[in-house]
């Protein structure tokens, strides 16, 4: 089995991984249900023929509590698993808006500010001192989404591992949470 992961990969919001397997993609799909419901103590999912998503179970639930989705495609006969690591869609939209928001905010604002400043008013002078603010604001949520992540990198941890392991024909060990 062969992963595949850049340094680009590590540094997103929404780190992604490839690896190649020898099951074909409908073996790989009846492996990971076998493999959850093995493991059903410490994970829950739901899984198709061709994607899945897996959730460590924790006692918390918190904002950032991870989850990996899972896809499956052949590629040059082998088949391939993409997983992407990230919170609920739910989450990943909320933050999604909260950028779009604040820099159309922060676009108006320095445009007005800009604006009067090549006309010579005074009007806009608040402009830039809110700009600053929503610069502030961006900030602020890629911040807090760093702490989520960071919050939950031991189910990432974990979820990796799930996502390995259910490649294998076989699995070589058991994932259990460290206490």
């Amino acid at each position: 089995m062969k992963t595949e992961e850049t340094t680009l990969d590590r540094m997103r919001s929404r780190p992604r991984f490839k690896m190649y397997t020898s099951l074909t993609p409908e073996e790989y799909s009846h492996n990971l249900k076998s493999y959850l419901k093995k493991h059903n103590k410490y994970f829950v999912g739901n899984i198709n023929p061709q994607t899945a998503i897996i959730t460590v179970i924790t006692e918390y639930d918190n904002y950032w509590k991870p989850n990996l989705a899972l896809r499956t495609e052949l590629e040059e006969g082998k088949t391939a698993v993409r997983g992407i690591f990230g919170p609920s869609a739910a989450v990943w939209t909320f933050f999604m808006f909260l950028y779009f928001l604040f820099g159309i905010l922060w676009m108006v604002f320095i445009t007005l500010w800009f604006v009067g400043e090549q006309i010579k008013i005074d009007n806009y002078k608040w402009a830039l001192p809110v700009s600053f603010l929503t610069l502030a604001l961006i900030i602020l949520t890629y911040l807090a989404s760093l702490w989520g992540q960071k919050k939950a990198a031991h189910e990432m941890k974990l979820l990796r591992k799930f996502a390995i392991s259910s490649t294998l024909p076989h699995e070589a060990e058991e994932i259990k949470p460290a206490e």
